[in-house]
């Protein structure tokens, strides 16, 4: 674990043979409904020796339909994003999806993570370098990792150190994914920890009713593949009824199947 993840855990105890941990509902939807995520997971997490990131979106600036839920607005977002952390002493991760994003979400959150579609934006990449948080970028649907070092040296070459990478699947535009697990492996030879994200790896994008798709029955089979193949973070969106969720409800693990799951993959781990 690098010196930057160790001092974002800093308040919590954990096995350091464990991968890490980032979780919760995809957006803010919400008051309520961050704190019993945030509490669930936390709980598990702590029972479990697993490190934990506490992650939900302020905006949801990417939508298949105009009419789709965004968000309840930002500065109110990230400020139960921060009392979120701060109540259940978490540290925190939510998406930013443009340059001038960046400055606003570093004062609440601990982690700024730049979205699969915008990989590529170098003035957002520099951006959220620049305010010294952890920079966790998703792998772009349309490149493979080895491409990914370019985004890794753009917040390199802008003075911060503190960057990770997400693999996510890589789409051919058939409104679906395919994971190739080889980019775990290549992108950890960039020299940052290497997550991998267990739902939106499963999303079916841009379905003709204009809500995004999902096949969330493989999220046990994306995950301990990730794992098996040396994978140092999950990210897993999860929810107490992803079928009334206002963002990826067809993806996301349902909360009550969270602890099982995670107890078979720290089985992996040990195994490997």
């Amino acid at each position: 674990m690098t010196d930057y993840l160790k001092e974002l855990f800093a308040k919590q105890e954990y096995d350091v043979n464990n991968f890490f941990l980032i979780a919760g509902p995809c957006v803010v939807e919400s008051e309520e409904l961050i704190f019993e995520v945030a509490e669930k997971v936390a709980g598990i997490c702590k029972k479990l020796h697993i490190p934990y990131i506490f992650k939900s979106s302020y905006r949801k600036a990417n939508r298949t339909s105009a009419s789709s839920f965004t968000g309840l607005g930002d500065e109110e977002a990230l400020q139960m994003l921060e009392k979120v952390g701060s109540h259940f002493s978490l540290p925190t991760v939510t998406d930013i999806h443009a340059h001038e994003e960046a400055a606003m979400a570093a004062k609440y959150v601990d982690v700024l993570q730049i979205p699969a579609f915008l990989c590529r934006q170098t003035d957002l990449l520099i951006a959220a370098a620049e305010t010294g948080k952890i920079v966790n970028v998703k792998k772009g649907q349309f490149v493979n990792g080895e491409s990914m070092k370019f985004a890794v040296e753009k917040i390199q070459k802008a003075g911060n150190k503190k960057a990770m990478l997400t693999e996510r699947g890589n789409t051919f535009g058939y409104n679906d994914l395919v994971v190739d697990y080889r980019n775990i492996p290549i992108m950890k030879n960039h020299g940052v920890p290497v997550i991998m994200d267990c739902t939106h790896s499963l999303q079916q994008p841009n379905q003709s009713s204009g809500v995004t798709g999902g096949n969330p029955q493989m999220i046990e089979t994306i995950a301990k593949a990730a794992i098996a193949v040396g994978a140092d973070g999950l990210f897993i969106e999860t929810h107490p009824n992803p079928a009334v969720a206002k963002s990826d409800g067809a993806n996301m693990l349902r909360l009550e199947l969270l602890e099982e799951l995670l107890i078979k993959l720290i089985a992996i781990r040990k195994a490997i």
